[in-house]
């Protein structure tokens, strides 16, 4: 007959209500598997968890954790987290707490495997539980004992902020049934005089407890028994666990340990039974037989193999960041930067060490590296390795969150968080507001590192000889900054860009070559500083290099007015002074706009200047236009000096310089769009002034007269050195090809341009040259030589250096 399970639990809760003994059992020197298997182990209550257990499980699996790895540093921090508690409970109520002899034992975690077996143990020698504890802790999904703890220690105001508990015991100790088919708690109490035994099974809807059959084998604290899966014995290897453990939990307080087995070969020493050997003694003499002695031959040594156990701490690392920065030498913070970065990495320009008070607590060390990381140099900056590892409570929760964005991805660093929930998923931390916090002040500490390294390197610093003066720099010579500002720029720029809260701050470590910086780069606040008197706008343009920039016909008028321009070498330059629009009240503004003013003249003056240029030039203005339709916005007399040139093409306003065209068209190429929708809104500018200009409006006239094509190719040719004058590509090349040559054919005085007739020469004996006029002859050696040499013959005298 078959019982369904609601029966048999039923008549388990029967045979406890109706008090039947449990026995008590000392220690047997045997484990609590072998107990088990020996039948002498009661099964003690039988109590059904409060929470459906596949829901749990479901809980566990779908929605807290991604990775079973991380079960480990549950179980690492579920132990840490109890020897806190024994801590606190031993000062507060020693009384209770504090036994005879305990402070001999160790505040420690350690883990032990056994292969056959296929068990993994984590043993703390924190506060323990009691049988009821056992009950209420592991019972219910979330109940926690420490979490009830803190609540009753924030009731009676004695909350402490080195007492913030992660939760023993709460939803994170469920992760071991992501690797175990049968979870075994053992756990000793000290207010408790037995060792009790807690055991569930995975996917079981109940779970026993009862006195532990071994007696009470833990001084102290708890014992956790993983008896794991098929599928993930891989972590019954110490390699695995030791790896698992220094990854997450290497920088806990309480040392953690590894226990490793060996199996050696030794020699094996097993004496002769002596009894036997006495009797034999006794015989001999009874018998006084005289024998003579044998040569003893030499017995074969024996050997037999011996397991042996050693435990290895995994976490020597201190938690730097959690000391106070007055005690901590250069040469500590050096060796932490190596354990962030690897042995490898280069050393670091600055750090920041800082502790954020207030609604959120948190720890932080960061590091800015003096080279971009090697992941930077392998692919975009939007797919980069995160150089942040996030702690709570110095335990690893992450190593790829974004606790900085992408701009400021090639800094290193820790951040280390009470507030900080630990059983939860990744997407939920990321969107925790706790976090947001956190984000905002790191970002800003970050910035405020990077800015200081530049006030303080920004210079070159002064060098002495050995006579103790100063030598002069040389012309090369840059400071420490620019040298990192160099090959990290595009980062800065893309957080002036991105990250419109930190702009201003951002802004002023730019730095950028000038028209009159002789190579050098300065900061905005310099180019601020250099500012005429009149000036009110800072005046930029782009290009593919400072040398090619310096021979825009756009600098004439700023060369003859004596202002500053910045050099947009950068092709995210373009995009930057888009977004910053202003620095300290002053406009950028792009000389190769369309609406460039300098504010050094009488502005009424300008204005009847310009009145008077545009009635003149309405009727060339009115032809050029027509003339120049499809390639052009608009045909204007420019309001700026053009200088030596007859024309130039300008961007519009709003639209994007030719450089900014030429950076769009290159991208729109790469990804296969149309670039003709990135073109910019030309404007035609013509210099009143020029020679050329004039004579052109001569030969237009009114502009209802007919025009020769000579004049008409004219202005064709003015237009594509415009373009070409402006930055911008001619739209036609064949065209303008065919009216070069005929510009040529009128300077050579040709009449026409028809090809000479091709020749049919008569045949002629080739003349044989002479071998002495030719040089055969290579780095000194006859070409001819080569050809009687044998490969088999060059022989290479390693004594001698010779061929």
């Amino acid at each position: 007959m078959r019982f369904s399970k609601v029966v048999v639990q039923a008549l388990a809760l029967l045979l406890v209500h109706n008090n039947f003994p449990s026995p008590v059992f000392r220690s047997t020197g045997i484990s609590l598997a072998e107990a088990q298997e020996a039948d002498v182990v009661e099964k003690g209550e039988v109590y059904k968890f409060e929470a459906e257990v596949h829901r749990m499980l479901d809980i566990v699996v779908n929605s807290l954790y991604q990775n079973n790895d991380v079960f480990l540093r549950e179980l690492i921090s579920n132990g840490s987290d109890a020897i806190d508690k024994f801590r606190y409970m031993s000062l507060t109520e020693p009384e209770k707490y504090k036994v005879e002899g305990e402070d001999e034992i160790p505040l420690e975690v350690k883990i032990e495997y056994d292969a056959e077996e296929q068990t993994l143990t984590v043993r703390d020698t924190g506060i323990g539980m009691t049988h009821d504890e056992l009950v209420s802790n592991l019972g219910t999904v979330a109940r926690s004992g420490t979490t009830k703890f803190m609540n009753a220690l924030k009731e009676s105001g004695n909350a402490d902020s080195t007492m913030s508990q992660i939760g023993q015991f709460g939803v994170g100790f469920y992760s071991a049934f992501l690797v175990a088919d049968k979870v075994t708690v053992a756990s000793k109490s000290p207010l408790d005089s037995v060792q009790y035994v807690w055991e569930s099974e995975n996917g079981s809807a109940s779970f026993n407890v009862y006195p532990d059959p071994r007696g009470n084998t833990l001084p102290r604290g708890t014992e956790i028994t993983l008896h794991l899966k098929e599928n993930t014995l891989e972590y019954a290897d110490p390699d695995r666990l030791r790896e698992l453990a220094k990854h997450y939990s290497e920088f806990v307080v309480y040392p953690i340990s590894l226990r490793t087995t060996k199996t050696i070969r030794v020699l094996d020493e097993e004496e002769e039974d002596p009894t036997k050997a006495e009797m034999e003694g006794e015989k001999k003499g009874d018998e006084e037989i005289a024998v003579e002695e044998e040569e003893e031959t030499p017995k074969e040594k024996k050997f037999k193999d011996v397991k042996t156990h050693q435990y290895e701490v995994l976490n020597g690392n201190p938690a730097l960041w959690t000391r106070d920065k007055e005690d901590i030498s250069e040469e500590e913070y050096k060796s932490f930067w190596h354990t962030l970065a690897g042995e490898q990495a280069e050393e670091y320009v600055g750090h920041s060490h800082f502790t954020a008070e207030g609604n959120i607590n948190f720890k932080s060390l960061l590091y800015l590296p003096n080279e971009v990381p090697p992941h930077y140099r392998l692919g975009s900056i939007d797919n980069v390795e995160k150089g942040m590892r996030l702690f709570v409570r110095r335990v690893l929760i992450s190593d790829s969150f974004e606790l900085l964005p992408r701009y400021l991805g090639f800094i290193r660093g820790v951040v280390d968080s009470d507030d900080l929930p630990l059983n939860v998923n990744r997407e939920t931390l990321q969107e925790s507001k706790i976090l947001q916090v956190i984000k905002k002040k790191v970002v800003r500490k970050a910035i405020d590192m990077i800015k200081h390294f530049a006030d303080e390197n920004d210079e070159i610093k002064e060098e002495l000889d050995e006579a103790g003066n100063p030598i002069e720099p040389d012309d090369q010579a840059i400071s420490k900054y620019i040298t990192w500002y160099k090959k990290f720029s595009p980062n800065i720029k893309l957080g002036v860009i991105e990250d419109e809260p930190n702009r201003a701050k951002l802004s002023k470590l730019l730095r950028f070559q000038t028209s009159k910086s002789e190579g050098k780069f300065i900061s905005l606040d310099k180019y601020v500083e250099n500012m005429k008197d009149w000036q009110k706008n800072i005046y930029v343009l782009g290009g593919t290099s400072a040398e090619e920039i310096a021979k825009s016909p756009f600098l004439e008028t700023a060369k003859e007015k004596d202002v500053e321009v910045l050099f947009l070498t950068d092709a995210i330059d373009e995009y930057l002074v888009k977004q910053i629009v202003d620095y300290k009240n002053n406009k950028f503004m792009h000389l190769s706009s369309e609406g460039v003013k300098f504010q050094d003249e009488s502005a009424d003056l300008v204005a009847r200047r310009e009145k008077y240029y545009r009635k003149k030039f309405k009727p060339l203005i009115e032809w050029l236009r027509k003339l120049y339709q499809g390639s052009v916005l608009r045909v204007q007399v420019a309001k700026r000096s053009l200088g030596q040139i007859p024309a130039v093409v300008s961007s519009s306003d709003f639209g994007n310089s030719a450089n900014m065209e030429r950076i769009l068209r290159a991208q729109a190429f790469q990804h296969g769009v149309d670039e003709r929708g990135y073109m910019a809104m030309k404007v035609f500018e013509i210099n009143p002034r020029h020679p050329l200009i004039v004579k052109l409006f001569e030969g237009v006239g009114s502009g209802d007269d007919e025009v020769s094509q000579d004049l008409i190719d004219a202005a064709l040719m003015i237009h594509d050195m415009a373009m070409l004058n402006g930055g911008f590509p001619i739209g036609d090349p064949v065209a303008h090809n065919n009216r070069l040559l005929k510009v040529l054919q009128g300077s050579f005085g040709l009449d026409s341009l028809a090809l000479e007739p091709e020749l049919d020469p008569a045949e002629f004996e080739e003349e044989e040259e002479e071998s002495s006029k030719i040089d055969n002859t290579v780095g000194g050696l006859n070409a001819e030589d080569f050809e009687e040499l044998n490969i088999d013959d060059l022989i290479i005298d390693a004594d001698k250096d010779e061929l």
